[in-house]
């Protein structure tokens, strides 16, 4: 049975794109989608849950959680390494921990390395 991932980043729609010069929306989910397609061609069940604000996200992974079952979560490198947002990244990873206790938590250093991210857990 493959290994169920679920990728956890902004939706391109929602990024602050001044802090990354040369990114655009299309450019980056066209990078995160190449990496979820990459990832179910390598045999994994993985899928993307993009998250719309800080607000409603840990209510949104809690639910997701508690409906099905992940394998590895993966924290994208938007959500982990922008200090803006530290406390969403902070809630993010307790609410995995809650909700998830046995999944493995990846990180990724940007929307082009998540495989090797999941590789390391999965």
């Amino acid at each position: 049975m493959a290994k169920k991932i679920l990728m956890i980043g902004w939706h391109p729609s929602v990024v602050d794109y001044d802090k990354y010069p040369g990114l655009t929306p299309e450019k980056l989910e066209g990078a995160l989608r190449a990496d979820e397609r990459n990832l179910n061609e390598q045999g994994y069940d993985a899928e993307i849950g993009f998250l719309h604000d800080g607000e409603s996200a840990t209510d949104r992974l809690a639910e997701r959680l508690q409906s099905e079952r992940f394998d590895v979560i993966l924290i994208g490198a938007g959500v982990r390494k922008d200090d803006a947002h530290f406390l969403v990244f902070e809630r993010l990873v307790n609410i995995v921990h809650q909700h998830a206790p046995d999944a493995r938590i990846a990180f990724n250093t940007g929307p082009t390395d998540s495989e090797a991210a999941i590789r390391r857990w999965a």
